[in-house]
C-alpha cells in the first residue's frame, strides 16, 4: 500500500485568515494567544487547543498539528497558522473523517500527480511560515504498521518503503544507543569470546587430544559450526536490533522462549563466572609480596619443635594454599562449613565492578573494553618472551606440538573438539546477539564474523604456547628436584646394594648431576639389577611424564602456573600480571553475559536500565553467597557442568532451524543482502539449513549420552588425605543438577504452548504508537483491510496496550539531530495521522 495525502475541505481555508503571529512563535504561544483563540472560536466554536483532529461535524485542522503534513518531518516551520492549500482543497472532495487514506502501488499515474501537488504545497508553505520551536525542527515521524506474522506493511509517499526497515532504523538511531567506532565494537566481541577457557581449557584439551594433531579438527569445526553460527547470530542482532528476547519474538513467536531461555543461562553462567573472578581478586591482592605466600609450606610451632603442616607436606605448597588458605574448602558439598569472608568481599567487589561497568550500557562498558580486551595480549606476549628464555621451555613447546595423528580419528576428540568451539565464541548467550544490535544496519557483520573467530583461534594458540612454555620450565624444575632427591638414595646405596663399578666414572656425586647423567645411571642400574631394580625405590623423573600430568581449570591457572611462578626472577610482579590479566578476561566475557540479561530484559519490558543493572547485580551477589561457603568450589562445579552445556545446545540448536526452517534460508539471504549490499557465499546456505543442524544435534546426542554413561559426580579434596577423590552427588544435589538444566530450557516449551493454544495472543503487543516531544504515547492498533486500496487507523486510549518490542510496528516521533536519516532505499518516511479523537486536550500528548 502505498499512503496518499488527505483531503483537506474548504473549512481548512479559512485558517488563512487569522492573524499571523510574530515571527518564532511556539506551538503552544500560538495556540495560547487570545487573538487565535477568538479567531478560531468564531469560525469552528472551539479553542484551537481543542480542534486535535477532524471530526463528523467540523472537518478542521489544529495548527499545532499541522507538521504532520506531508513533507515536514525535518522542517516543522509551519508551526504558526498555515497558508490555505488550495491545489490539495480543490483536487480532492471532503474525506471521510478518521481515516489513514492509502492508494495501491500500481496506480503509478495518480501516485505521480499526488507527489507533484504535495511538493508544490509543502514548498508554498515553507516559504511563508516563521520558524518554530527548535525541538520540533529536529523531529520526525515514523508511520509503521503491526501485523500478527511480524511482517511490516509498506507505506511511502515517494517509494515502496519497507515500514520495519524505517521504523526500526529511525527509532534506534535516534534512541538505540551505538557503539562510538568499530574498533570498540571489535573489541568488545573479543573480549567477550576470548575468555578464561581459552586460558586453562583450551591448552589442556590440545594437550590431552594428541597435541598439534588437536589443532586440525579445532580448525574444521571451528569453519564447519563456529563461524556459520557466529555469522547468524551478528547478523540476526543487527538486523532487527533487539536483544535475544525481541529478536526470537520477531522471528516466530512461538519460538519467543529461546530468548527467555538465553537469559536464565547468562544468570546462571554469571552467578559462577563472577566468583571465579573473585578468586582471581583474592590472588591478585596476595601477589604484592615477596616471597609470595603459596613460595613453600607453612611451619607450625609447638612447644618443643616447628613442623611442616602435615596437609602441605603431604601435597605442595600451591595446593596446600589453594585449597585451605583461599577456599578453607570442606570435605564434601554437603558440609557448607560457612561464609568465607574473604571470598565474600571479593565477590563483592567482582560485581561492584561489572555494575559500575556496565550501568550506562555501551556507553560505560564500551570504554572499558580498550582496556579489559587489550591488556591479556599484553601480558601472553610478555610471559611467552619470558617463558621462553627460561630453561625447559622448548620441552614443554615440542611436547604440545608434537602431533599424534592416531588420536585424531577418535569420535571422542571430535566431539571435545566440537564442544570447544561452541564455548568459545560464546553461541547461544544472547550476548553476541545484544552486542551486534548496536551496530549500524549496514555494518559488515559478515568480515566482523570471520574476524572475531579467527582472533578467537590465534588467542587460543597464544595462550597454549605461554602454558606450555611455562609448563616445560616447570617440569625442568621439578624433574630437577627428583633427580637430585633419587641421587642422594643411590649415595646411600652405595657399596651394599649399588655397586661402584656399576656409575659411570664421569658422574661426580659431590657436584649436581645433570638429568642426562641420571638418566645414563639409572639406565645401567636397571640394565643389571632387572628385577632388584624397584627396591631401590628410586622415583620415575621424566620431563615427559611431567608434562602428561594434564591439569585443566582451577588447577591449571591455581596450582600450576602459580608454582612455575614461585621460580620466575621477580616473582610477584609477574603473578600481579597474571591474575590481573584473568581478571580482565573474566570481565570481558561478563560484559557480554550481563549484556544478554539486561539488553532483552529492557528492549522488552522497556524498563530503566541504570535500575535494572543494579537490580540484577544485586540479585545475583546474594545468590553468588552460595558459592563463597567452604563448599562453594563444589558448587562452582556443578553450575559449570549442568546450567549451560546442555541448555545452550538445544537454544542454539532452535535458533539455526528458527532462522533457516521457519524464518527461511531464502528470505534470511535477502534480508543479508539488502543489509550487506553483498550476497554471502552460498556456503553458509548449506551449512545454515542442512550442515551445520546435523552437527549440533550429533552433538547433543553424544553430550546426553555421555552424562548417562558418567554418573554425576564431583571432585572433592580430603583434607586428612591431602589429595582429590571423586563423590557421588547426594540426592538433593541430583535434583538441583536436572532442575538446573530444565529451568534453563523450560522456558522454550512454555512460550510455545502459550502462543499455541493462544493464551498469549500471538499478535498481543503489535501496535503502533506515537511518541510525541513530551513523552506521552498514543497507541492504536492496526486493523487492514482486505481491499488494497485501504487501511483504517482506530485510536485507543493511552494505556490500553503495551508497546510492542517488535520493531518497525510503531510510530515514534523521536528527536534526532542534523540531517535526517535516510531509509534503507534512500527514501524519506512522510505520513499522516487522522483518528476519531475529538476534544483531546494537547497536555495528554
Amino acid at each position: 500500500m502505498v499512503l496518499r495525502s488527505v483531503n483537506f475541505p474548504e473549512s481548512v481555508l479559512d485558517l488563512g485568515t487569522v492573524k499571523r503571529p510574530p515571527g518564532g512563535m511556539s506551538c503552544e504561544a500560538f495556540c495560547d494567544n487570545e487573538e487565535i483563540n477568538n479567531s478560531f472560536s468564531t469560525l469552528h466554536h472551539k479553542p484551537p487547543r481543542q480542534i486535535l483532529y477532524p471530526t463528523p461535524d467540523r472537518p478542521s485542522l489544529s495548527p499545532c498539528l499541522v507538521q504532520t503534513l506531508p513533507g515536514f518531518q525535518n522542517n516543522y516551520q509551519n508551526c504558526t497558522a498555515p497558508t490555505p492549500l488550495p491545489q490539495l482543497a480543490q483536487r480532492h472532495s471532503t474525506p471521510r473523517p478518521g481515516l489513514l487514506y492509502q492508494m495501491p502501488k500500481n496506480s503509478k499515474a495518480v501516485k505521480r500527480e499526488l507527489d507533484d501537488d504535495v511538493r508544490e504545497s509543502v514548498k508554498d508553505l515553507l516559504s511563508n511560515e516563521d520558524t518554530c520551536d527548535d525541538s520540533f525542527k529536529k523531529s520526525s515521524l515514523i508511520v509503521g504498521g503491526g501485523r500478527g506474522d511480524g511482517e511490516g506493511k509498506e507505506l511511502s509517499l515517494n517509494g515502496d518503503m519497507d515500514v520495519e526497515d524505517e521504523g526500526s532504523d529511525a527509532e534506534d538511531d535516534a534512541a538505540r544507543p551505538a557503539w562510538n567506532s568499530k574498533l570498540q565494537y571489535i573489541l568488545a566481541q573479543v573480549g567477550y569470546s576470548v575468555g578464561l577457557g581459552n586460558v586453562w581449557r583450551f591448552p589442556y584439551l590440545c594437550q590431552k587430544n594428541g597435541g598439534g594433531a588437536y589443532l586440525v579438527p579445532y580448525l574444521i569445526l571451528l569453519i564447519v559450526i563456529g563461524i556459520p553460527l557466529f555469522f547468524l547470530e551478528l547478523s540476526v542482532g543487527q538486523r532487527i536490533r533487539r536483544g535475544s528476547i525481541g529478536v526470537w519474538n520477531y522471528i516466530s513467536p512461538r519460538l519467543g522462549g529461546i530468548g527467555f531461555a538465553s537469559c536464565v543461562v547468562c544468570f546462571f553462567v554469571a552467578l559462577y563466572y563472577n566468583v571465579i573472578i573473585g578468586w582471581s581478586l583474592f590472588y591478585f591482592s596476595q601477589s604484592f609480596q615477596q616471597p609470595l605466600p603459596w613460595h613453600e609450606c607453612p611451619l607450625v610451632k609447638n612447644k618443643t619443635t616447628m613442623f611442616v603442616v602435615p596437609e602441605c607436606e603431604k601435597s605442595s605448597a600451591t595446593t596446600y594454599y589453594w585449597y585451605r588458605e583461599a577456599l578453607n574448602i570442606s570435605d564434601s558439598i554437603s558440609e557448607s562449613g560457612g561464609l568465607n569472608w574473604r571470598m565474600t568481599i571479593c565477590l563483592l567487589a567482582a560485581w561492584s565492578m561489572v555494575c559500575l561497568a556496565m550501568i550506562k550500557g555501551i556507553q560505560s562498558s564500551g570504554k572499558v573494553m580498550y582496556f579489559s580486551s587489550l591488556f591479556p595480549y599484553v601480558v601472553l606476549i610478555c610471559f611467552l618472551v619470558r617463558a621462553l628464555l627460561l630453561k625447559g621451555s622448548v620441552d614443554g613447546i615440542r611436547h604440545m606440538f608434537t602431533p599424534k595423528l592416531e588420536i585424531m580419528l577418535e569420535a571422542k576428540v571430535w566431539r571435545e573438539a566440537a564442544t570447544q568451539v561452541f564455548f568459545a565464541l560464546g553461541l547461544g548467550f544472547g550476548g553476541v546477539i545484544a552486542f551486534s544490535s548496536y551496530n549500524k544496519r549496514d555494518n559488515n557483520c559478515h568480515f566482523d564474523a570471520v574476524l572475531v573467530s579467527f582472533i578467537n583461534f590465534f588467542t587460543s594458540v597464544l595462550a597454549t604456547l605461554v602454558v606450555f612454555a611455562v609448563l616445560g620450565f616447570k617440569a625442568n624444575i621439578m624433574n630437577a628436584k627428583c633427580v637430585a632427591l633419587n641421587t642422594k638414595k643411590i649415595v646411600a646405596l652405595l657399596g651394599n646394594e649399588v655397586s661402584h663399578d656399576l656409575i659411570p666414572h664421569h658422574i661426580n656425586f659431590s657436584a649436581t648431576v645433570s638429568a642426562e647423567d641420571y638418566q645414563q645411571m639409572t639406565e645401567i642400574l636397571r640394565g643389571v639389577t632387572e628385577k632388584d631394580y624397584p627396591r631401590l625405590g628410586l622415583d620415575s623423573c621424566s620431563i615427559e611424564e611431567e608434562l602428561n600430568k594434564a591439569v585443566q581449570g582451577t588447577g591449571l591457572a591455581f596450582i600450576a602456573f602459580t608454582e612455575a611462578m614461585t621460580h620466575f626472577p621477580a616473582s610477584p610482579f609477574w603473578s600481579v600480571m597474571f591474575f590481573l590479566m584473568l581478571v580482565n578476561l573474566g570481565m570481558g566475557s561478563m560484559f557480554g553475559t550481563i549484556e544478554g540479561i539486561i539488553t532483552p530484559l529492557v528492549d522488552t519490558f522497556k524498563v530503566r536500565k541504570e535500575f535494572l543493572t543494579v537490580g540484577v547485580c544485586l540479585l545475583a551477589f546474594f545468590i553468588g553467597l552460595l558459592f563463597v561457603q567452604r563448599s562453594g568450589n563444589y558448587w562452582v562445579a556443578m553450575f559449570d557442568d549442568y546450567s549451560a552445556t546442555l541448555p545452550l545446545l538445544i537454544v542454539v540448536i532452535l535458533e539455526n532451524v528458527a532462522v533457516a526452517w521457519v524464518y527461511g534460508t531464502d528470505k534470511f539471504f535477502e534480508d543479508l543482502k539488502d543489509m550487506l549490499g553483498f550476497t554471502p557465499f552460498r556456503f553458509y546456505y548449506y551449512m545454515w539449513k542442512y550442515v551445520t543442524p546435523l552437527l549440533l544435534i550429533l552433538l547433543l546426542g553424544s553430550s546426553v549420552i555421555q552424562l548417562g554413561m558418567t554418573p554425576p559426580s564431583y571432585s572433592a579434596w580430603l583434607e586428612d588425605m591431602a589429595s582429590e577423590k571423586s563423590l557421588k552427588y547426594p540426592t538433593w544435589g541430583l535434583a538441583v543438577c536436572i532442575s538446573l538444566v530444565v529451568m534453563a530450557i523450560m522456558p522454550v516449551p512454555v512460550v510455545f504452548f502459550l502462543r499455541y493454544f493462544n493464551i498469549i495472543d500471538e499478535n498481543a503487543g503489535v501496535v503502533s504508537t506515537i511518541s510525541y516531544k513530551k513523552g506521552c504515547i498514543i497507541k492504536e492498533s492496526v486493523r487492514p483491510e482486505e481491499d488494497d486500496d485501504a487501511s483504517l487507523i482506530h485510536a485507543k486510549s493511552p494505556g490500553s496496550e503495551a508497546p510492542s518490542p517488535m520493531p518497525g510496528n510503531s510510530i515514534y516521533r523521536k528527536q534526532s539531530g542534523g540531517v535526517p536519516d535516510a531509509a534503507p532505499n534512500g527514501r524519506y518516511g512522510i505520513g499522516y495521522l487522522m483518528a476519531d479523537m475529538p476534544d483531546m486536550p494537547e497536555s495528554d500528548l
